[in-house]
């Protein structure tokens, strides 16, 4: 199984300087096809329901700040402009959005009516977005997930631990790498976003506005940070002040 994995690195550099290398055991075009036939069928359940694309001003708002984005992606990975994208908007009560592998974006009317977000927080939410799909985390994700699950079924049965102690193997996992690598995934996001937000006009700074609304609208709700997928709203915050200086030049460079 390790064997088989591959060493890639999915994106070049940037301004905020991404260089960490990947370890894929999944292939990029099987999950890119899941990925679309999991969007392509989400869309007609949406649409069926009467919560696709509703507001005709969210749409346009939406997919004008994307391309805006989508435009620049090129500086991290030149194959992402040749990608299929697809932006919609969903009617849902849920502060969400998410960019599946392939560029397959969704934004929810919760996060922008409740976080009443500005065209600047949109494109930090959108760039983040677009983030994770440029570094392929979800492929990396599962096959950290196809590896780790193959090991611990192997050492269990070797060393005769039964079910409890491959469950306690499985959590051992998930606090020891699995939750930090998706942590580490997160900053990345942020810090690819901010840039991709500043080559493309938009104010990198307002990504700190725009956590700074997530943790108001989480309340006291949010988890452990141990046990979390997310770095800690302070933390995220303190990461974006830093990245999004480094990107001002980038922004100024846009607005001129």
């Amino acid at each position: 199984m390790l064997s088989a994995c591959e060493t890639v690195q999915t994106t070049q550099g940037g301004a905020v300087g991404i260089d960490r290398k990947q370890h894929m055991a999944v292939s990029s075009q099987e999950l890119d096809q899941a990925a679309t036939k999991q969007y392509s069928e989400l869309l007609a359940e949406q649409k069926k329901k009467g919560t696709l694309n509703t507001n005709a001003a969210q749409v346009t708002r939406v997919r004008a700040i994307s391309d805006r984005l989508i435009a620049q992606t090129g500086v991290f990975r030149p194959d992402a402009r040749n990608w299929k994208w697809e932006v919609n908007v969903l009617t849902s009560a849920e502060i969400n959005a998410w960019c599946m592998p392939g560029g397959k974006i969704a934004v929810y009317t919760g996060l922008i009516e409740k976080l009443k977000v500005t065209d600047d927080e949109l494109a930090a939410v959108i760039g983040h977005e677009i983030a994770h799909a440029l570094r392929e985390h979800a492929r990396e994700r599962a096959s950290e997930q196809a590896v780790a699950g193959g090991l611990i079924s192997i050492g269990s049965a070797i060393l005769g631990v039964g079910d409890l102690g491959q469950q306690g193997a499985q959590y051992a996992y998930m606090g020891l790498i699995g939750l930090p690598n998706s942590r580490s995934h997160e900053t990345e996001a942020d810090r690819i976003g901010v840039e991709l937000a500043a080559r493309a006009g938009y104010d990198p700074r307002a990504a700190i506005a725009l956590w700074q609304k997530m943790a108001q609208a989480a309340g006291g709700n949010a988890p452990p940070k141990l046990l979390s997928t997310h770095p800690s709203s302070q933390d995220r915050i303190s990461d974006l002040t830093v990245y999004s200086q480094r990107v001002m030049p980038l922004y100024q460079q846009a607005k001129r």
